[in-house]
């Protein structure tokens, strides 16, 4: 009797202990649940924002702030391949500072991403994944921090079309966060959504500095710098300091066409080009206003620092002759008109840009009426 007693107690107890695993169990799934829910929410809210951003630094800076903290990762880099410096050339054309983002690496190999290629062929199916534990001498390339003290990484190609575009580098100092057994679905489909929005944004910035260059030179056009201006001019309010305005006009420049022909005539304009960029700093903007007309707007220059840039200027044109791709060699020439406003708020943007082209438009008349291949400043009667 009091053997069954006991039989019964202890059945009772293990029925207790049980249910209160099961109960654990059942908080322990719930409360997974709910996280997991809640990374898929941060998620999708994630993919929503970088769907919706309308720059390139803009996708970029999104990705770089918001994914480390929704995936709760001590690293993220982006690696674009670039082979020719295009997207890099042209975003810095665009105005993006590189040095805000420190994760974004370019690379000019496919075999720089760090991914197992094997023998590739035109059918090859892309590559996976990469997960496992860090090793400097192998992954330092796509995470350069080195004070990041990652354990484990995944490098995650970017797809379009089977093509790699780049890879989303993510680390971690947790050495289980990442291992080959993991599954990678999660990371692929994030991936892919990031690979569609660099694409995409990369193509509209690239469309966007074709509407805003000139095609045979390479620098801006009118319509860059008018905006360049208006930008300029309220920036410049705010900050106090001037800006100074040149227009460039080549001599003779018929005479040009009309000995060397138009081909001719068109490697001069990009000769001279070139030798107006070699005079200029990066903060500075050199527009082709058709023609052979070129205007620089000068950042931050007075007009007796405008005026210095613009001697150097008519010099590096003069200097050497321009050789032709056909053998020909031509002395080209050029007069320069220069002129710079104090940016006070008595007149609108719009008026001050006017009248700040005007006032350069009237040197570069004198200067031409003068004898040419010189440099006159605008002087208010």
């Amino acid at each position: 009797m009091t053997q069954n007693m006991t039989g019964k107690d202890l059945t009772h107890t293990e029925l207790v202990a049980e249910n209160q695993a099961l109960r654990a169990r059942m908080a322990y799934m719930l409360e997974q649940a709910e996280r997991n829910h809640s990374i898929m929410m941060r998620h999708q809210a994630f993919d929503l924002e970088i769907v919706g951003a309308s720059s390139f630094p803009e996708l970029i800076g999104t990705i770089f702030r918001t994914l480390p903290i929704i995936s709760e990762l001590d690293s993220v880099t982006l690696s674009l391949m670039d082979e020719d410096a295009d997207i890099h050339f042209v975003m810095q054309k665009l105005g993006v500072d590189f040095n805000e983002f420190p994760g974004l690496l370019f690379a000019t190999d496919v075999e720089q991403l760090g991914f197992d290629l094997g023998e590739r062929s035109a059918g090859s199916a892309p590559p996976k994944p990469v997960l496992g534990m860090y090793d400097p001498a192998r992954h330092g390339a796509q995470f350069p921090d080195s004070t990041q003290r990652l354990q484990s990484i995944a490098l995650v190609p970017l797809l379009r079309n089977k093509r790699i575009i780049g890879s989303l580098n993510l680390g971690s100092r947790d050495p289980s966060r990442f291992t080959p057994s993991l599954g990678t679905d999660f990371v692929e489909h994030m991936a892919s959504i990031i690979a569609i929005c660099l694409e995409n944004v990369i193509s509209n910035e690239m469309l966007k500095y074709i509407g805003l260059t000139d095609s045979l030179t390479g620098v801006y056009n009118r319509r860059y710098i008018d905006r360049r201006l208006l930008e300029e001019i309220s920036r410049a309010r705010r900050q106090n300091y001037q800006i100074s305005f040149m227009y460039i006009d080549i001599d003779h420049f018929k005479r040009v066409n009309d000995t060397v022909g138009h081909q001719g005539g068109d490697e001069v304009l990009r000769e001279v080009a070139n030798r107006i960029k070699a005079e200029l700093r990066l903060s500075d903007a050199l527009a082709r206003f058709g023609g052979e007309e070129f205007v620089v707007l000068l950042i931050d220059a007075d007009l007796d620092a405008a005026m210095f840039v613009a001697e150097r200027i008519r010099a590096g044109i003069e200097a050497s002759l321009i050789e032709l791709s056909h053998g020909l060699k031509v002395s080209i020439t050029a007069s320069l008109g220069v002129a710079s406003l104090a940016c006070t708020v008595d007149a609108s943007p719009e008026e001050t840009a006017l009248e700040l082209i005007a006032h350069a438009d009237e040197a570069l008349y004198q200067a031409k009426e003068g004898g040419r291949n010189r440099v006159v400043r605008y002087v208010p009667q």
